[in-house]
């Protein structure tokens, strides 16, 4: 497969395609266990349901509340979905790409170079008249070979240097970072010398990203541009891969904090911001 794969597809490249990639649909919102059975009610014909807390993320505790998950559970978890280690993937939800960026970028992380977010997930598939298939797909197992360590990864001992020589944001919502309230977590504030750019602030009114230029300035106003060292991190470390994702479509290679907020606040010693 060689050089990476630019990150997002649109609609309708995906159905100029002339071979047919394997297709996971990552339908999840947090603290609504309905995925799969929106799934079957209607998914991109092909697709086949993979549950984010089941099989992208080991359970919750000391390393947060969506850990990564162990790379040979992922590894099962990929081939019973059907991913071939050298066929395309295309993976969607229906939560502009909040859920889905993890299977990027998870994928990516353990090695399989050819993985691309469905520009506006399954809202986009409907509005441009995709077929919509109903039930669950028949699936032929995969042959996905984890290799993690492909993508950048960033953990607490590293965190606050980071922050002060390069750029870490946090992708919370405004008044999340600022400590005003936590409606999921334990401790509200943030990593000392984070800078907030909401995860949302990546879309459009549509729900896709933001053209390149507007991402370009959007970063570039926290100082996340070209050279500089970045990283990100939300709640739990799942939608910050949306900003990974985001920055990795203007050229920028930021890291990830996989566990984020709900793993930074699991040990007293490390300082919190707040205001």
């Amino acid at each position: 497969m060689g050089v990476m794969v630019r990150p997002l597809i649109s609609v309708a490249d995906f159905l100029q395609l002339a071979d047919r990639p394997v297709v996971l649909d990552i339908r999840y919102k947090m603290g609504d266990p309905q995925g799969h059975a929106d799934y079957v009610r209607g998914h991109v014909p092909g697709a086949v349901y993979v549950d984010l807390e089941a099989d992208l993320a080991d359970p919750p505790g000391l390393g947060g509340r969506h850990p990564l998950p162990d790379p040979a559970r992922f590894e099962a978890a990929m081939r019973r979905a059907g991913v071939v280690q050298d066929a395309p993937v295309v993976v969607y939800d229906d939560w502009s790409g909040h859920a889905a960026a993890r299977a990027w970028w998870l994928l990516r992380h353990h090695g399989h170079e050819s993985v691309q977010l469905l520009d506006g997930g399954w809202a986009a598939w409907c509005a441009e008249g995709g077929e919509i298939a109903v039930g669950d797909e028949p699936v032929a197992p995969g042959d996905f070979t984890n290799r993690p360590g492909t993508m950048r990864v960033v953990e607490p001992p590293d965190l606050l240097a980071l922050a002060g020589r390069g750029v870490l944001i946090d992708g919370r919502a405004p008044q999340r970072y600022r400590g005003e309230t936590e409606p999921v977590d334990p401790v509200a504030g943030r990593i000392p010398g984070a800078v907030n750019v909401p995860t949302p602030d990546n879309l459009d009114d549509r729900g896709r990203l933001r053209p390149a230029d507007e991402l370009r300035e959007l970063y570039a106003s926290v100082g996340a541009v070209d050279g500089a060292e970045v990283a990100a991190y939300c709640g739990s470390g799942v939608t910050a891969a949306l900003d990974v994702l985001a920055l990795a479509s203007i050229g920028i290679d930021a890291a990830l904090y996989p566990g984020s907020w709900s793993h930074w606040i699991t040990d007293p010693e490390r300082p919190v911001a707040t205001g």
